[in-house]
């Protein structure tokens, strides 16, 4: 294994205020444990929606991570997480999460983020409250409710990342600000 400079990326997260980084395969315990831990954190210094919010948009960005890897059956390798929590000077905080996504997966989420950004609030609650009242069904995909509601909490619009990865895989990150 190659040594790893600790103290620069030290460094370099201080330097992007990142308060919170994770990356490697994410469990349902994983999940629920770094919540409430990020959680914990931010008590002692925001208002409390604030911390709802964060802690909200995290759940729902690793449960869909979660739930897309087990349901394409990835390995290990492939069923990483990579989350980043920042936040800079005005208070704002950062939410990243990324992961490897089928190609054709990431250009219809893509395309749902794109979508979204351009929907201001009062758009964004219409569909949401439309949302809640399509019945479930068993082959209903991701990308609605839980998007939804990131992307109303988010003080700016969602922004989707895609890069290209091998064996033709893409890695997707999602960032939320608020």
């Amino acid at each position: 294994m190659q040594t790893i400079d600790l103290f620069s990326l030290r460094e370099q997260f201080n330097q992007r205020q990142i308060v919170f980084c994770f990356n490697g395969p994410i469990s349902t315990v994983l999940i629920e444990e770094m919540g409430n831990a990020l959680k914990n954190y931010m008590q002692n210094d925001h208002h409390p929606s604030l911390v709802m919010d964060v802690f909200g948009i995290y759940v729902e960005l690793t449960q869909n991570i979660r739930h897309y890897s087990t349901s394409k059956g990835y390995d290990e390798r492939n069923s990483s997480a990579t989350v980043v929590i920042a936040n800079d000077i005005e208070g704002h905080y950062f939410v990243l999460a990324g992961n490897l996504v089928e190609h054709d997966d990431a250009l219809v989420l893509s395309n749902r983020i794109s979508q979204l950004a351009a929907m201001d609030k009062t758009a964004l609650k219409a569909a949401y409250k439309k949302q809640l009242r399509e019945p479930r069904t068993a082959d209903t995909t991701g990308a609605g409710l839980g998007l939804l509601d990131v992307a109303r909490k988010a003080s700016s619009p969602l922004v989707a990342n895609l890069t290209a990865a091998e064996n033709g895989k893409v890695f997707f990150s999602l960032l939320a600000i608020l």
